[in-house]
C-alpha cells in the first residue's frame, strides 16, 4: 500500500464515522501588507458570534502574524505536534473572543520530508480539526512561494486580499495567474473570492475588483466573485497597534462593521448551496500527496 492510498484510508474511515466535515477558508495575498491577516482574524471573530467554532491555521511560519494581532504567545506549534508527540488539543492557543490559532512554526515547511508514520500521525490528528471547529481559516504567506500554491491548490474557498496600491492589484494578478498555471490546480474544485481592503468608498472597492477582474477574464479565463469591502479606518490601525483586534476593541468602527457584512454572505446558505466542506485531514493530504509526487 502506497503513501497516498494510507493518507485516503485514514481519511475515508474518519468519513465513515459520520463525523461533520469543518469548511477550510484560505485567506492570501498576492503582496505583503495588505491587511490579509487582520482580515482572518476579524471574520473569524465574526463568524464566532454568527455561532460557529473557529479555528485560524497561521501557515504563515515566517512572521507568526496572527499572534502577534492576537496579543498571545502559544506554547506549542504544528512542529511540537509532528516531532514531540503533542495531539492536535494541546497546540490549540485560544484567543480573544474565544478563537483558536495554531501557530504553523516551521513544521509545515518539513512535511515534504517527513515519513510515512508521522504523515500518518499528523493526519489523524488533523481529523480531530473537524470535531473541534466548524470553520477553519488558514492564514497564508503572502506573494507567490509554492509553499503558498500548495496551500490554494488544495482550498475549495479562497479569498484574496488586496488594496487599490497598483502594486497590490499587480501582485494579486501574478498570485491568480500561477495558481491558473499550477500543474495541480483543478479550477472547477475552487471558488476565488476578492476583498477590497483599505477602499475609501463601496464604489471604489467595486472599482477595485473590476479592474483585476478584466484583466483575469481576459488573460486567465478564472472566474473571481467579488465578496465586499473593509474601508479605510483609523480605529482599526489603532486595534493593530494595542494588538487587539477591532472587532473586540470597536464592533461598531467602520472596518468591524464591514467584516461582519462580509462574514455574514459567508454564511448565507443560498450563496452555500454548492460548497463541497472537505475537511482539514483532506486538505492537508492534498498538499502532502502534492509535495511527494509533483
Amino acid at each position: 500500500m502506497d503513501q497516498a492510498e494510507q493518507l485516503r484510508n485514514i481519511i475515508k474511515k474518519s468519513m465513515q464515522n459520520n463525523r461533520p466535515l469543518a469548511r477550510v477558508i484560505t485567506v492570501t495575498s498576492g503582496k505583503g501588507g495588505v491587511g490579509k491577516s487582520n482580515t482572518a482574524i476579524n471574520l473569524a471573530l465574526q463568524f464566532k458570534k454568527l455561532g460557529q467554532r473557529v479555528i485560524i491555521l497561521d501557515a504563515d511560519f515566517g512572521l507568526a502574524n496572527i499572534e502577534i494581532m492576537f496579543g498571545t504567545m502559544p506554547r506549542y506549534n504544528l512542529s511540537d505536534l509532528i516531532y514531540q508527540g503533542k495531539n492536535i488539543r494541546e497546540i490549540i492557543t485560544w484567543g480573544p473572543g474565544e478563537v483558536g490559532f495554531i501557530s504553523g512554526g516551521s513544521g509545515i515547511a518539513g512535511l515534504s520530508n517527513l515519513r510515512q508514520e508521522y504523515l500518518n500521525y499528523i493526519i489523524q490528528n488533523l481529523v480531530e480539526l473537524d470535531a473541534i471547529a466548524d470553520i477553519i481559516i488558514v492564514d497564508t504567506a503572502a506573494g507567490i512561494a509554492d509553499a503558498v500554491l500548495e496551500f490554494l491548490v488544495a482550498s475549495g474557498e479562497i479569498l484574496l486580499v488586496t488594496t487599490p496600491e497598483p502594486t497590490s492589484i499587480t501582485d494579486s494578478y501574478s498570485l491568480l495567474k500561477a495558481l491558473h498555471r499550477h500543474s495541480r490546480f483543478v479550477q472547477e474544485d475552487s471558488r476565488i473570492k476578492v476583498i477590497a481592503n483599505r477602499v475609501g468608498s463601496a464604489a471604489e472597492g467595486e472599482t477595485l475588483f473590476n479592474k483585476l477582474n478584466a484583466v483575469v477574464s481576459r488573460y486567465l479565463t478564472l472566474p473571481i466573485e467579488y465578496l465586499g469591502m473593509v474601508p479605510y479606518d483609523n480605529q482599526l490601525s489603532k486595534a493593530v497597534m494595542q494588538q487587539v483586534p477591532v472587532s473586540i476593541q470597536n464592533p461598531n468602527a467602520r472596518s468591524a462593521l464591514a467584516y461582519e457584512e462580509i462574514a455574514a454572505k459567508l454564511m448565507n446558505k443560498e450563496r452555500n448551496k454548492n460548497l463541497r466542506k472537505r475537511g482539514m485531514a483532506a486538505f492537508f493530504s492534498h498538499i502532502v500527496n502534492g509535495k511527494k509526487t509533483g
